[in-house]
């Protein structure tokens, strides 16, 4: 029987854009979904993001129950998750783009602006950069090294460095990937990364954590 994925539709994500990457990656049902009971039977789940963290975290709290359905389904069931771009951002405590915006808390930390060392460096972070890899985590197993697409102007900065499961430069360190036991996120956009980006995917579709 096909796995199904929950890809959460709030208004805030490139939904065709992951949909089409996820199936091109080997993904057999994709259920693109704003209700909460969907949520509550998905056997994986990915969460999208584009935009400012705090509309994003506004649209996730708006949807009756979906918090409390992501809650119960990844941070109790233990499913798989993915979360991409601001969707990885709200892991984190709390985002501080347009004054302090709580997020989901399971990977503890903050999201702040991309500090500008060098004025050659700019902001936002956009265009192909290196993803580099440590290894702490067994989830930490699912980022490889190579090349992604980038666009945010905010990073997310966890507690505790062994979530970060992957670096980039951009001026001085950016967290790229973070990740703890069933809960992955990554800065980058999968779908925008051609065959690392479909790599990723698909090692997300066959991750048993």
């Amino acid at each position: 029987m096909a796995q199904k994925l929950a890809l959460i539709d709030y208004g805030a994500g490139n939904l065709h854009s992951v949909a089409n990457a996820l199936k091109a990656a080997g993904a057999e049902k994709v259920t693109v979904t704003a209700d909460p009971m969907a949520v509550r039977t998905a056997d994986r789940i990915v969460l999208p993001g584009v935009g400012a963290f705090k509309a994003c975290a506004d649209a996730l709290w708006a949807i009756p129950g979906m918090v409390d359905a992501l809650h119960e389904r990844v941070q109790v069931g233990g499913v798989p998750f993915l979360g991409i771009c601001v969707g990885m951002q709200l892991l984190a405590t709390r985002g501080l783009e347009f004054g302090s915006t709580e997020g989901l808390d399971w990977i503890p930390g903050e999201v702040r602006l991309i500090e500008r060392t060098d004025p050659m460096v700019k902001v936002p972070h956009m265009g192909w950069n290196d993803v580099g890899v440590g290894r702490v985590d067994p989830a930490h197993a699912l980022i490889e090294p190579g090349e992604a697409y980038f666009l945010h102007s905010y990073h997310f900065v966890p507690d505790d460095g062994h979530s970060v499961a992957a670096m980039s430069d951009h001026g001085g360190g950016l967290v790229a990937a973070v990740a703890r036991d069933n809960v992955v996120g990554v800065q980058f956009h999968p779908e925008k990364s051609q065959a690392y980006g479909l790599s990723l995917l698909s090692r997300f579709l066959d991750w048993k954590p």
